[in-house]
């Protein structure tokens, strides 16, 4: 509870749990001080303030629980205070019937509990006068009393109770006439008996109106109405908060708030009214005012709904535009890349195989004449036919497509091993440097695109410095924060980066922003394909990776990889030393599925020219059939994309009747059959699409010894 002040307060409140809103509404210190008013407010606790001067007015509040029982606590200890209830609208009218029955509150007063914060304070400072004057008359009272319980040996009994009587009516008359409100006594037919000076100054009448209906000095047209008012009371009724309008002496028109009680006889019976009227034209006024303004700023409110609603509707409606206008930008800029996707597709294609066809052609020639001197053209046209698959996998790895082994590795190591390769393919007029960071964290990628990466960046720093230069290759650990993380669409977190950086002749802006498109490139003609670094920022983002140029020109070019830290075990890689041509043996025999009927019988050639055992399928239906006919078949050795069974579903199959089959894919693009996030499936073997004599050896060989 809120210490109260030192001082004896005039008034004190009890709110209990009231909102804070509804409290500081009408319980604001500093306006009641206004009013000439000393406020205290406190929580309901009825021992906070036996220690404390007693306040002259208890103000409980419409939230303390079991008000009446807390009042008449109250009351026990503090037998001078005047209560007011403020009570619950509903419950308003039963709860002041009920105080004449409680005598324990001392006479208090009931309002409503959502009363306006000024009226309330004009009803206190009522209150607050009315008890004052009631006390001064008590005291008197007292005295008089005092002074005839003195004299009392010289009156008999009888004078004592007369003189009492006379001091009752005169302190009956005195609150009568001095009480705010405005007060009429009238007799069973609602004729007025007796009337204060509120009442006069209030309905502008004087004491010689005694003797006339008290509907009579209501205005005209409300003199009906508090007839039947009165009819209710002389039934027994107590009438509350009725309204009535009066003529006030200026001849302008008031409403009052009428209050009507029975007063009963030593019988019972009803012999009188009890008649109050309070005046609350300015209050109405003022609830009148507020609704108007209510209704304007409704009013105002839905105007202004309204402009925001078409700011609104205009905004949508160019935003859509603007949609469509980009949109088709988007579209134009599409086309654009797929142009020039498909004409360096077709640039370069048709030049490999022009060395293909040409060659083939003049070895057909040669060996129609009996001359076997074609070795030269038949090796431009494995050259062309190379170039043809590597441009392939340089597609497949800008577009994020290809398959990739990743393995926990140290890319330390990685630069170290590559040191030699890259100084030869460098030449002697580049100086390279390693700078390799202690401590460098493990990642999680495809050893041999990362180190394709590496060469890729490697080859395009010493074309950018024609006339020799530093090149420096950098490992580092890095943490990518929030703000670069959202600014450059990549995953905040750990990173290991990998950094080649150049002195060459840099690159302004425009060149950096196109850098990674295929077929980009600013190299003059036949000195490039434009796929390098398209493939690397393919292969960095498969990985979960992220990319970036740091360049200007004259001051030379950084590249910057960042691969995801990788928190489990190391693995070590091992560059594959090149060996004679593994071979197999005719009791080793290969189920062959593939649908393309040449590639197909080339297949079978080649296996049996590397000394296996052969069973051909063109599905997978025959391929089971051939399982089932052939139970000496070792490996099955089937292609992944394929009408009606694909390769995986041919492969489980086989597995279900065949649990220690193993099994090897080949493909050109996977379809995510075993490839899925970019990432071969766990325990899958696969041999890309065109392999050379070599790699189909060398992968088969492994598959059946693993």
């Amino acid at each position: 509870m809120e210490a109260m002040e030192a001082a004896a307060a005039q008034v004190l409140v009890l709110l209990g749990e009231s909102p804070r809103d509804w409290a500081a509404e009408r319980f604001n210190p500093g306006l009641w001080k206004v009013c000439g008013l000393d406020l205290a407010v406190s929580s309901v606790s009825d021992s906070a303030i036996t220690d404390r001067p007693a306040p002259e007015i208890l103000i409980i509040g419409p939230h303390v629980p079991e008000p009446r029982r807390v009042g008449i606590q109250f009351r026990r200890k503090l037998p001078s205070v005047q209560l007011l209830f403020l009570v619950p609208n509903p419950e308003l009218s039963r709860f002041r019937a009920s105080l004449p029955f409680t005598p324990e509150l001392g006479g208090a007063s009931a309002m409503p509990g959502d009363i306006a914060p000024a009226d309330l304070r004009a009803a206190v400072r009522e209150l607050l006068e009315a008890s004052r004057k009631e006390r001064e008359l008590s005291g008197l009272y007292s005295r008089v009393n005092a002074v005839i319980a003195a004299k009392g040996n010289n009156h008999s009994p009888e004078d004592s109770r007369r003189r009492q009587l006379v001091v009752a009516e005169r302190y009956l008359a005195a609150i009568l006439t001095h009480a705010p409100e405005a007060l009429f006594a009238t007799d069973a037919e609602g004729k007025v008996v007796q009337l204060n000076r509120a009442a006069e100054r209030l309905f502008a009448v004087e004491s010689q109106h005694v003797g006339d209906p008290v509907a009579d000095l209501f205005a005209q047209e409300s003199r009906v109405r508090v007839v039947a008012l009165v009819d209710r009371a002389v039934a027994g009724e107590i009438v509350e908060g009725e309204e009535a309008q009066i003529v006030s002496v200026e001849g302008a028109s008031r409403t009052v708030e009428v209050s009507i009680a029975p007063v009963l006889g030593p019988a019972g019976a009803i012999e009188g009214l009890s008649f109050g009227a309070r005046d609350i034209t300015q209050r109405l006024k003022a609830e009148q005012a507020l609704r108007e303004f209510a209704s304007r700023l409704e009013e105002r409110v839905a105007e202004r709904t309204e402009e925001l609603a078409e700011a609104n509707r205009t905004l949508m409606t160019e935003m859509h535009r603007r949609e469509n206008a980009e949109g088709q930008i988007r579209q134009m800029q599409k086309m654009e890349a797929v142009g020039q996707l498909t004409g360096g597709i077709a640039h370069d294609f048709n030049n490999m195989l022009a060395v293909v066809i040409g060659g083939l052609n003049l070895v057909q020639r040669r060996l129609a004449k009996g001359d076997t001197d074609v070795h030269k053209f038949i090796a431009g046209a494995m050259e062309g036919a190379n170039r043809a698959a590597a441009l392939t996998q340089r597609l497949l790895a800008f577009s994020r497509q290809q398959p990739l082994s990743p393995q926990a590795l140290n890319a330390n190591q990685m630069v170290s091993d590559m040191s030699d390769l890259l100084r030869r393919t460098l030449g002697e007029v580049i100086e390279m440097e390693t700078v390799l960071a202690g401590g460098l964290w493990r990642t999680h990628a495809d050893p041999g695109q990362l180190e394709n990466a590496i060469v890729n960046l490697a080859v395009n720093a010493r074309d950018a410095m024609p006339e020799g230069g530093h090149l420096t290759i950098e490992t580092a650990n890095c943490h990518l924060d929030d703000a670069y993380a959202d600014e450059h669409d990549v995953p905040a977190g750990q990173y290991v980066m990998v950094a080649v950086t150049d002195t060459g002749i840099g690159m302004p802006p425009e060149v950096v922003a196109k850098a990674f498109d295929p077929f980009f490139t600013t190299k003059g003609v036949g000195k490039g394909t434009g796929l390098g670094l398209s493939q690397v920022f393919g292969f960095v983002r498969q990985s979960g990776g992220h990319v970036k140029i740091y360049s200007e020109p004259g001051q030379g070019t950084t590249i910057k990889i960042y691969l995801p830290r990788f928190y489990g075990p190391a693995e070590s890689f091992q560059r594959p030393v090149k060996q004679s041509l593994p071979r197999g043996s005719s009791s080793e025999v290969i189920l062959l599925v593939e649908d393309d009927d040449r590639v197909r019988e080339l297949a079978v050639q080649m296996l049996r020219d590397l000394g296996y055992g052969v069973v051909a399928a063109s599905g997978g239906t025959e391929g089971l059939l051939a399982l089932n006919e052939h139970p000496e078949v070792s490996l099955l050795f089937t292609d992944v994309v394929m009408p009606g069974m694909n390769g995986r579903e041919l492969a489980e199959e086989a597995r279900r009747r065949r649990p220690d089959l193993k099994v090897l894919f080949t493909t050109g693009y996977t379809r995510n059959a075993v490839v899925h996030n970019g990432v071969l499936d766990p325990g899958v073997n696969l041999l890309q699409k065109p392999a050379t004599l070599e790699q189909m050896a060398t992968k088969i060989r492994s598959v059946l010894d693993g």
